[in-house]
């Protein structure tokens, strides 16, 4: 938005002297000093943590408003506001009595040489910190101590995302799929889309919530993303142009509210896989595949086979033609519902990207894995609940075709076809007559070996290598509500586990992982040269 504060709040110059030191994206707040979300006063300069922190940026506002009674009225006008203020990680500019971000600048273009003077300092300090990561490395003795430390150098690669305003939800989905090999790489290879043209070319441009911008990419905002995860050059990511993106093609998740993981990943899935299919931002849909087959021809790394099984069988029939979603997610299952009146049976082919499964009511006061007091939940446990036989209740008789009328039936699904990445979501929250309330229980669960032969339609159809699992990723809830709680991702990178809490990344272990109580579930299929474990 245009905002008429700035000529009374923007008083400061580009002064390095007036700024803290290091990097902006690390500065700390005045108050409590939290270096997480930074956000620096254009009045006088002062630092302070954003409102998804402690608010104290928010409180420096409120406090220069209070008036001082010794102090005439044209005074009081005269006197600075302290009502704007830059975001020290994304250089966005946000005015609190308009309470939005801006978009104009000052006469002077004030705003501007601030933002540019705070990427100044930040371009520097990472210039500095790689130098003397350099030098670390270089020497043998200091090197092996950081190994020690923190257990392997793939840990410095290791990069969080900024929580922007409750948005766990979002950053455990996209750490997830971040590590899932074939996935990430056809995104991260995909040739850059040039979202702006005309007289801002070249530019970078600071998007809000207010613009009516809707030259969007979901893709090209989700591969920027990608691309910068493991890269090592910073230790938290901030991703608000995606965020951005998702406000404006995804009205249900605008706002800073608690959302659904799970809820999320799908409509992420489902709007990648339709801007791929139709081409995203000018580029053609034939072009992006032939800049597919031209990296696969090239033997990139995970390119190659991602298409080789695809059949008309295996597109969604809602969506025509396939894309890497798809061909990676994607999975049939066989819905065989039979007449307990006359014997007729009917059967129907779904498509999935996921599977969800209830967790056996028998189970559900088991709460962790220690507990004795009867058998530990697994997951075969809740695939067989969602594969077993069962009987229709009153309120979902069968309308039969052959008796005319609606009967009692009997239902089972059977998986026809399974995908490279089978994504299991297990079904924690569940509506009482007033609230949505979570189910607790631990349910166990393998890190490799998962097999689901037994689970298929036609098991001598497929080899035993194209049955077994092993686990990339795990999201995890914690809280007791869908609508509150915070979320969390296990995810394992060139063999070693790391724990992701928004932009806080940890190397963790595999008995810490199988403990988690997980809530979606990504597993990998195994390729041929591995070992025989299963379930």
């Amino acid at each position: 938005m245009e905002c008429p504060h700035l000529s009374s709040s923007v008083c400061i110059a580009p002064d390095s002297a007036k700024f803290p030191n290091g990097s902006p994206s690390s500065w700390c707040c005045s108050v409590c000093r939290s270096n997480k979300s930074p956000w620096v006063c254009l009045t006088c300069s002062s630092v302070h943590c954003g409102r998804y922190v402690n608010g104290h940026a928010k409180k420096h506002y409120e406090d220069a408003q209070v008036p001082l009674t010794n102090h005439k009225k044209s005074e009081k006008q005269d006197k600075p506001q302290h009502t704007v203020c830059m975001d020290c990680s994304s250089y966005s500019t946000y005015c609190y009595r308009c309470d939005d971000f801006v978009v104009n600048d000052t006469k002077l273009g004030l705003v501007q040489k601030v933002r540019e003077h705070l990427q100044n300092l930040e371009n520097s300090a990472f210039t500095a910190d790689r130098h003397r990561k350099r030098k670390l490395l270089e020497n043998s003795s200091l090197n092996s101590k950081l190994l020690k430390v923190n257990g392997s150098t793939a840990a410095i690669c290791a990069t969080g995302l900024r929580n922007l305003g409750n948005t766990c939800f979002m950053n455990a989905i996209l750490q997830s799929l971040s590590n899932i090999e074939q996935f990430c790489c056809y995104f991260k290879e995909l040739p850059a889309v040039e979202l702006r043209n005309g007289k801002t070319a070249g530019r970078r441009t600071y998007h809000t919530r207010s613009q009516g911008d809707n030259n969007v990419s979901l893709v090209e905002e989700f591969r920027k993303t990608l691309c910068a995860l493991w890269q090592g050059s910073q230790t938290a990511f901030s991703p608000e142009s995606l965020f951005y993106v998702v406000w404006k093609i995804m009205p249900n998740f605008r706002g800073y509210q608690q959302q659904d993981a799970h809820e999320f990943m799908r409509y992420l899935l489902d709007h990648l896989h339709l801007e791929l299919q139709g081409g995203f931002n000018g580029v053609s849909r034939s072009s992006i595949l032939q800049e597919n087959s031209a990296l696969s021809a090239s033997n990139k790394c995970c390119m190659k086979g991602i298409y080789k099984t695809n059949s008309p069988k295996t597109e969604r029939k809602e969506n025509g033609a396939s894309t890497v979603v798809t061909a990676i997610f994607g999975g049939i299952l066989q819905n065989e519902v039979n007449c307990l009146i006359c014997g007729t049976e009917s059967r129907k082919f779904d498509p999935f990207l996921d599977l969800s499964l209830d967790i056996p009511s028998q189970f559900r006061n088991k709460r962790s894995k220690n507990q004795e007091n009867g058998p530990v939940c697994s997951l075969r446990d809740c695939l067989r609940s969602f594969t077993d036989l069962e009987e229709l209740d009153e309120t979902e008789l069968y309308m039969c075709h052959k008796c005319k009328k609606k009967q009692k039936s009997t239902k089972k699904f059977w998986i026809q076809k399974l995908p490279k990445v089978l994504c299991l979501h297990l079904k924690r929250f569940h509506w009482t007559a007033y609230l949505r309330n979570k189910v607790d229980t631990y349910v166990e669960f393998p890190l490799r070996g998962l097999d689901m032969k037994c689970y298929l339609l036609e098991p001598e159809n497929s080899g035993p290598e194209h049955c077994l699992y092993d686990l990339a990723a795990v999201v995890v809830h914690h809280g007791s509500g869908v609508g509150s709680g915070h979320y969390t991702a296990y995810a394992t990178h060139e063999g070693r586990w790391f724990h992701f809490n928004d932009s806080t990344v940890t190397l963790t272990d595999e008995d810490t992982v199988v403990k988690a109580k997980a809530y979606i579930l990504f597993y990998v299929e195994r390729q041929a040269k591995a070992g025989s474990d299963k379930l």
